[in-house]
């Protein structure tokens, strides 16, 4: 029996460390190409030959990097929150006031299917007529919009799991729509909000085809763009990318880290009926 229960916790943690290895290894190759030169890149070794700490400083001296991060950061968290601000009630108008019937979730999910390419012109020309174009503004606006299916369809599950008899207590005590959802509603699905804003801030992050269509300036520039930067006409500086991107991977990774028990626990608040 010993001997079997050892060969099941063997064969998990073979598993288990198969995984790990296949996330981390992308991130062990980028650490790798962030210490080679320029020659030793296009061997396509995976360890390098001769190891050199140059992509580092000039990858934040070739481009305004700390700028990009700063604006990744600003635009992703406003824009979740923005998100937030617009789902929250919206889904608490459809599942219990039956504003829009059945067909407004269904609409606002199938929005997000359509390719975000569509959109460009519309969206650039609005940006425009409000002078929100080439700011961090606009793209808080644009990224909190687009969101809203994504945030839509996560925060749905919450709202249903809350007691409707807790709601029409409330009512009886002479609490509006607006106070039932602030006072009542909101501590009872904070997991979900919270994971939804995780989720939707690492979307926002991410973007890059809105970001480098809508902030062309270096003083409005995501990291996305902002890496884009590195390819030249006919040599990809890859070292400096790499460097880049292990930089503009770090404010993700800590919020991971930090939020993942908020993140797992909302997520499983929201699964299990």
């Amino acid at each position: 029996m010993s001997r079997k229960f050892s060969t099941v916790a063997a064969g998990r943690w073979l598993i288990t460390a198969l995984v790990a290895g296949f996330f981390a290894l992308p991130i062990a190759y980028l650490v790798s190409v962030s210490f080679k030169t320029k020659d030793d890149t296009l061997s396509g070794g995976f360890l390098p030959s001769t190891i050199t700490f140059d992509n580092w400083p000039h990858a934040f001296n070739s481009v305004p990097l700390v700028t990009f991060i700063a604006n990744s950061v600003a635009s992703s968290v406003l824009a979740g929150i923005l998100t937030l601000a617009i789902t929250l009630p919206a889904v608490y108008a459809t599942l219990r006031l039956g504003v829009g019937g059945k067909w407004l979730p269904q609409v606002a999910l199938s929005s997000y299917m359509a390719p975000p390419v569509v959109a460009l012109i519309p969206l650039f020309y609005l940006l425009k007529q409000i002078g929100l174009i080439n700011s961090v503004a606009g793209l808080v606006l644009v990224y909190g919009c687009i969101n809203v299916p994504v945030a839509f369809w996560l925060l749905t599950p919450f709202l249903r799991r809350v007691p409707i008899d807790i709601e029409h207590a409330a009512a009886l005590d002479g609490a509006g729509p607006l106070r039932i959802l602030w006072s009542i509603v909101l501590p009872l699905v904070l997991p979900g909000i919270v994971a939804t804003l995780i989720i939707v801030v690492i979307l926002a992050y991410n973007e890059f085809l809105l970001a480098s269509t809508f902030a062309f300036g270096d003083a409005t520039r995501t990291l996305t763009v902002g890496i884009s930067l590195f390819q030249g006409d006919r040599l990809v500086n890859f070292g400096q990318m790499a460097a880049a991107s292990l930089t503009g991977i770090a404010p993700v990774y800590l919020i991971a880290l930090f939020m993942q028990r908020h993140l797992v626990s909302g997520l499983a608040h929201g699964g299990v009926k």
